[in-house]
């Protein structure tokens, strides 16, 4: 019985070996999604928190489908985190094809006035620059993570 252990091990071996190569050749390359951001718009907020929705416009440059299963982000501007937010939305975003998200986001009181106080050389109409960081979650070999860089113009504030 311990002559056909080690011939039974190479195969269960070479088998696996086998199937981890297939499993890896199914999902091959693919080239990565394209997350942007689009927009902030203002939502109603609690107490000392603001709240926005940030949208987010997500392309697939790919020709299979990316299913997803909850988003989570951080946004920083001028170099200092001002928005999080997690989202449990489901969906999928077509093939060769987009959609856009909104995602709620807070601001802290602590946040705002730390950013009101760097950006107190802001002139109107003169962007700040941001970096957006998250996760588009697919499951375990289908997380996206992603980030986009850009200047940030915000959104006036509704008159009340």
């Amino acid at each position: 019985m311990t002559k056909h252990l080690p011939g039974t091990l190479t195969r269960a071996l070479l088998i696996s070996l086998l199937v981890t190569l297939t499993a890896c050749s199914i999902f091959g390359p693919r080239d990565p999604s394209r997350i942007q951001l689009v927009g902030i718009e203002p939502l109603p907020g609690e107490d000392l928190e603001m709240r926005f929705a940030v949208k987010l416009r997500v392309q697939n440059p790919n020709a299979s489908p990316i299913n997803f299963d909850g988003i989570a982000l951080a946004l920083e501007v001028n170099q200092q985190p001002l928005l999080s937010g997690v989202s449990d939305q489901r969906g999928q975003v077509p093939r060769y094809g987009e959609t856009i998200l909104h995602v709620p986001v807070s601001l802290s009181a602590y946040a705002a006035l730390r950013q009101a106080w760097g950006a107190a050389g802001y002139q109107d109409g003169k962007g700040l620059p941001f970096e957006l960081h998250g996760k588009l979650a697919g499951g375990w070999f289908d997380t996206w993570r992603f980030n986009d860089r850009g200047i940030l113009n915000w959104p006036q504030l509704p008159a009340r």
